[in-house]
């Protein structure tokens, strides 16, 4: 179970290290945007598998107080890498399954997030993270402290419970149509250029319907350098 015992204090003018895990290597730098935007977060640095996140933390000359975790990752069950981490974890991935969610739950998660979710539930949530720790910097807290630590973790605001807006609808149709009319499997930049969004915006509707079983994701294989990820129709 993922723990902070080895955390520093989170006292004032500390800034709480953050580790950015994800596959994808533009959706790790939107959440380390997102991080190093949020006062009282600094970027411990990003990650792109499990072994790599394990050997950052081993490498880092201070604790890491929160790691941000996508479930799927090329090496490991991003499971697997909740319950090894000795640090406080928020899980972002495009896993909706109740079981999943309930196993990294269980596995210590403090917070999970479904991807696509708003540009600015991250922040937020960060922002309840630095509360939640500046409450519980103490040998020992009162009830009423410990449960306006727990409710700052899960305020999120109105912007963040509206998740299915009228836009959020229409671009995850043009996303799903795009690639249900193509010739053949498309790439998250060939759905980015069809549409007319960002790559990174194309790759989590894309991630989030192969979760939920409405696409199905292969690596394609070109002539050198890292495989592309390319969706179809299940």
């Amino acid at each position: 179970m993922s723990t902070s015992p080895a955390s520093a204090s989170a006292g004032p003018g500390r800034l709480l290290s953050v580790l950015v895990v994800d596959d994808d290597f533009r959706v790790a730098g939107l959440h380390a945007d997102a991080v190093a935007q949020t006062p009282g977060c600094a970027v411990a640095g990003t990650a792109h598998s499990a072994g790599a996140a394990l050997a950052l933390l081993e490498r880092a000359e201070s604790p890491i107080d929160l790691a941000l975790v996508d479930l799927y990752l090329p090496d490991r069950p991003g499971l697997e890498l909740l319950r090894a981490l000795p640090c406080d974890t928020f899980v972002l991935s495009a896993a909706a399954e109740g079981r999943t969610v309930r196993s990294a739950l269980a596995a210590g998660a403090l917070a999970y997030l479904i991807k696509p979710f708003p540009p600015d539930e991250l922040g937020r949530r960060l922002r309840g993270y630095v509360r939640y720790r500046q409450l519980t910097d103490a040998d020992t807290v009162d009830q009423r402290t410990l449960d306006d630590a727990l409710a700052a973790l899960r305020e999120s605001g109105d912007g963040g419970r509206r998740t299915t807006t009228a836009a959020h609808t229409v671009t995850r149709e043009l996303v799903l149509r795009a690639v249900r009319e193509a010739a053949g499997p498309l790439s998250a930049g060939e759905v980015a250029a069809l549409v007319g969004v960002s790559r990174a915006t194309a790759q989590r509707y894309l991630a989030d319907m192969v979760g939920r079983g409405a696409l199905r994701m292969r690596l394609r294989y070109g002539v050198a350098g890292r495989p592309e990820q390319e969706y179809r129709e299940p």
